[in-house]
């Protein structure tokens, strides 16, 4: 039971109970010293508090030792994860990784776009958008470069835009941290109704119940190669 997974996941689940640790350890059986110390992981626990948790809070084994970044433990198969494009193969020359990828990235970003609906506010949505695109652009012009192809079709200097376009995205990055942050940025409009964002793993399986295993898989997927715990 790592540190990232079982502790984090144990804690996550009562805060998003809204209980304090007192009336979870009395519902588990437990002393609210011992749950502490599962939660903090310095201690580890039993098979039988696993199994006595994970009913508590409604979810799999699985999913609270972090094995599953669905709630339920389901496996994750490309085949069953909705795609936009109806005429998309499920295997693109023998592999269904690129297939697989491309609906995770899809089917995030309909949950962040939504959740961006909930707080209309058109430079937010703007600057979302401009990170996004400028990793889509640095991404092709990347791919374009090794085909050899020609820089006719791009307007700023090879040697210039991989810079720029970090630079940008770190700028765009700012901003939306700014509007989000409810203090007074000079220039930065602040974004009201922030509240309306609240998010849990539950509330991401009930108000998105086709996307929510995309992006939730996503988020597992990309931690393992942020986190240097994971190495």
């Amino acid at each position: 039971m790592s540190e990232s997974g079982f502790n984090r996941i144990l804690t996550l689940l009562r805060k998003e109970r809204g209980i304090t640790q007192k009336e979870a350890a009395a519902s588990l059986g437990i002393s609210q010293a011992l749950l502490s110390h599962y939660e903090k992981g310095i201690r580890e626990c039993g098979l039988d508090f696993v199994v006595r948790a994970a009913d508590f809070y409604g979810v799999s084994c699985d999913y609270l030792l972090g094995r599953s970044p669905d709630r339920t433990g389901a496996t994750l198969v490309v085949d069953d994860i909705p795609d936009q494009d109806p005429t998309t193969d499920s295997r693109f020359k023998g592999s269904v990784l690129p297939v697989l990828n491309k609906k995770l990235i899809v089917n995030s970003l309909n949950v962040l776009f939504d959740l961006l609906q909930k707080v209309p506010d058109k430079e937010l949505v703007s600057e979302v958008s401009s990170f996004l695109m400028t990793a889509v652009y640095r991404m092709f012009r990347l791919i374009f470069s090794a085909g050899r192809n020609k820089e006719d079709m791009f307007s700023v200097p090879k040697q210039l835009y991989g810079g720029s376009a970090t630079a940008a995205m770190a700028l765009s990055e700012a901003k939306v941290k700014a509007m989000l942050s409810g203090e007074t940025v000079p220039g930065i409009p602040k974004v009201e109704g922030t509240e309306k964002l609240e998010i849990t793993t539950e509330k991401l399986a009930k108000d998105y119940p086709l996307y929510s295993t995309s992006l939730l898989n996503m988020i597992q997927l990309t931690e393992k190669k942020l986190d240097p715990r994971s190495k």
